[in-house]
């Protein structure tokens, strides 16, 4: 899988909100201000080329929708990061947040509790 560019994630994040449309409906989803329609045609053809995006043809309309989810392409990219600035250890990226984020009492619990929760289920 590749990495999405900036505008490329943009239009996923439209099609994966919406679920599936045509070019009006995409454009309809996007926040203020609207990138150009012709810019988003464009876009989803590139999408469609690395194979995130395929349509379906109604007369002479096409209809969107990801071939990729939402979450596939979270972890996909989650796990790149990792490799790429943490070492490959889930451990170094926790500490980062750790260390650097202001995280409150109430995350840090949170984080502890999911942890727990993930040992627990480990175990069994």
């Amino acid at each position: 899988m590749k990495e999405l560019t900036k505008a490329e994630e943009q239009v996923m994040q439209v099609i994966w909100k919406i679920g599936q449309g045509f070019a009006n409906e995409i454009m309809a989803a996007f926040p203020e201000p609207k990138p150009a329609y012709n810019t988003v045609l464009t876009i989803i053809k590139i999408l469609e080329n690395k194979g995130f995006v395929k349509h379906e043809t109604y007369c002479r309309a096409h209809r969107y929708q990801a071939v990729i989810s939402k979450e596939e392409y979270s972890q996909y990219f989650l796990s790149s990061m990792v490799e790429r600035y943490f070492n490959n250890s889930y451990l170094d990226l926790i500490s980062a947040f750790a260390k650097k984020e202001n995280l409150s009492l109430k995350e840090l619990e949170s984080i502890k509790n999911f942890i727990d929760e993930a040992i627990k289920n480990e175990q069994k």
